[in-house]
């Protein structure tokens, strides 16, 4: 399955609605709907790469793009402390295969996580 496949090339295509935070060129922002925290949001990017596992050289600056746009939809959100998650292959948590990042707060984390 590609990830134009997924819920979230569908999102990206404006075939299923979200209730987007942030978007750009590069990627889209949108809250979670079954959220963990009581802010959850996920970056996406509008590049159908499958996981982290996936990008190569070639996605540096997007990977740094999205992990600045996960710091501004964060602070857009009133967060002071958040956690991002990237989850890469079935086995660590992924249950989407379009590469996407979790911005959880606004409670406590605990740690290990899991």
């Amino acid at each position: 399955m590609s990830s134009n496949d997924t819920i979230f090339g569908r999102i990206l295509r404006g075939e299923i609605p979200c209730d987007q935070v942030y978007a750009d060129d590069l990627c889209l922002a949108f809250r979670d709907i079954q959220p963990q925290a009581p802010v959850h949001l996920l970056v996406i990017p509008r590049e159908p790469l499958v996981s982290l596992a996936e990008a190569g050289e070639e996605h540096q600056a997007l990977l740094g793009h999205l992990l600045l746009v996960a710091a501004r939809v964060a602070r857009q959100e009133g967060l002071q402390a958040w956690r991002t998650v990237l989850n890469t292959g079935a086995e660590a948590g992924q249950a989407v295969f379009h590469l996407h990042v979790h911005v959880i707060g606004g409670r406590p984390l605990d740690w290990p996580p899991g």
